[in-house]
């Protein structure tokens, strides 16, 4: 093979994404005009979703049979791109008021949106590796972007310990599913997987692997520490999109390629949700950091998707893609009302700061109410119809039990989710909440809002693109 025979036509969007990511480095470099760095990222995420799309309505190609563009992979671009988008906007401002470098900024977050698509898209153990380590280096930098506080750089060195300790048990799982298949590519091991001793082994670190990416329990010890320590933007950011990737990736191999030896894997990923959903929840009722109750949350959310995950039937998969497609748009916009209350070197956003947030502010503390009552799965919000396609494919499995467990979990965590509603509606405030708010935080609110009430009230539309999905993956 020669270099003329490569296509790069599959992986368009994620050049697009690096060309932007290196012309915002050349300005910033030489011209030193940062007022249009953001936009330019925007019109790159843009460009490559057009691109996305296009790919969508072609016949499905392969990438040298390391990558693939399909409607599984396309629905995720959708979701990793929206999520980008989302989190240039939220740091626009943010950037220069704590007087950040905008130019590293843009260009580190298109990179780890690189490395998520090409998770999603992957289909050979080594490109998910690749990917893997692409993305976590430019979170692990951008985790510790403020680098004159100390709890930012903490977040970073923590994020960096551990995910250098989990990629390197996944790199043991690839070693080892490589001598029990003879193959790292999806399609070999397919064809290659035995009940062996060491095709157990392997699946097993794979999972650990995967966990601690998507922040399952017992592998979620950074996250708390890590999302509170974080600049907010990145924490909103890496909260949608590295979930998103890495589920992308466990889903393809475990349901796409796995599927017929899941008597092996189903019950350990139906005790990780069960940890992941109750752990998750219950250490969220007693935090009174706004960001560190999001982290919490969004580990119980790992829990519910994995719910999906346990059932490796076609509705888990279309009910997975629907999910987290919905919870970006809710956890973003919880995110973009954080950081308008965030009042620049005083520290984290607490319960108390929402306090009669309502009276002063009542079109932000609505926006935020709307967040809470969809990640609580309230109908009709998307949150609500996104647990409720995750438990019924739990049902359809024979996993009922599963199912009541997240419905038990969900009512668990109506308390912390609307003890938020309570403190903005019927607390009175002690001081006037003092706003960092800008008009692209109002925007990034208003279209977290939309998107909620949208799916909610036409769920079948987003189920439907989530089931070409599916249809994708398993045929």
């Amino acid at each position: 093979m020669t270099l003329n025979d490569v296509v790069l036509t599959p992986i368009l969007p994620e050049a697009i994404l690096l060309l932007t990511a290196i012309l915002i480095l050349l300005i910033d470099t030489f011209l030193g005009d940062k007022r249009w760095l953001t936009w330019i990222g925007l019109a790159g995420v843009v460009l490559a979703g057009v691109s996305a799309y296009r790919l969508a309505l072609s016949e499905p190609v392969s990438f040298q049979g390391m990558a693939v563009s399909d409607h599984y992979t396309a629905f995720f671009r959708m979701v990793i791109l929206t999520a980008t988008a989302l989190g240039l906007l939220v740091a626009l401002n943010w950037l220069d008021a704590h007087g950040e470098q905008q130019g590293e900024y843009n260009a580190l977050l298109l990179l780890a949106a690189i490395g998520m698509m090409l998770m999603a898209a992957a289909t050979h153990l080594l490109t998910v590796f690749v990917a893997l380590e692409l993305l976590s280096l430019s979170l692990y930098i951008l985790a510790g972007f403020e680098r004159e506080r100390a709890t930012s750089a903490e977040a970073a060195l923590k994020y960096l310990l551990l995910g250098a300790f989990s990629s390197a048990i996944f790199l043991y799982g690839m070693a080892l599913m490589y001598a029990a298949t003879g193959a790292l590519d999806f399609a070999g091991i397919q064809q290659g997987a035995t009940m062996s001793p060491l095709f157990l082994v392997a699946v097993g670190l794979l999972i650990v692997g995967f966990g601690f990416k998507v922040a399952a329990v017992p592998f979620h010890m950074w996250t708390p520490d890590v999302y509170q320590g974080a600049p907010t933007p990145i924490t909103a950011f890496m909260s949608v999109g590295a979930k998103a990737a890495g589920f992308a990736a466990f889903v393809r191999l475990f349901v796409g390629v796995l599927g017929v030896e899941k008597v092996t894997w189903v019950p350990v990923l139906a005790a990780l949700a069960v940890l992941t959903m109750t752990v998750g929840n219950l250490a969220a009722l007693r935090q009174v950091s706004l960001k560190r109750m999001l982290a919490y949350s969004s580990i119980a959310h790992a829990g519910y998707v994995l719910v999906g995950l346990s059932a490796a039937n076609s509705t888990g998969v279309a009910a997975v893609l629907f999910y987290l497609f919905a919870y970006a748009f809710m956890n973003i916009g919880a995110f973009a009302v954080v950081i308008a209350l965030e009042r620049q070197g005083e520290g984290d956003v607490t319960l108390s700061q929402v306090r009669g947030l309502a009276h002063t502010h009542p079109l932000l503390a609505g926006a935020m109410a709307i967040f809470m009552f969809s990640l609580t799965g309230i109908p009709p919000f998307a949150g609500f119809f996104g647990k409720l396609y995750l438990f019924q494919a739990a049902v359809q499995a024979n996993l009922t039990w599963l199912a009541l467990v997240g419905v038990l979990n969900s009512a668990l965590s109506a308390y912390y989710y609307l003890n938020v509603t309570v403190q903005m509606y019927m607390a009175k405030e002690e001081t006037p909440p003092r706003l960092h708010w800008r008009p692209v935080l109002g925007l990034v609110a208003a279209i977290g809002v939309l998107f909620v009430i949208a799916i909610g009230i036409f769920p079948q539309v987003w189920l439907g693109l989530a089931k070409l999905g599916m249809l994708a993956l398993l045929g």
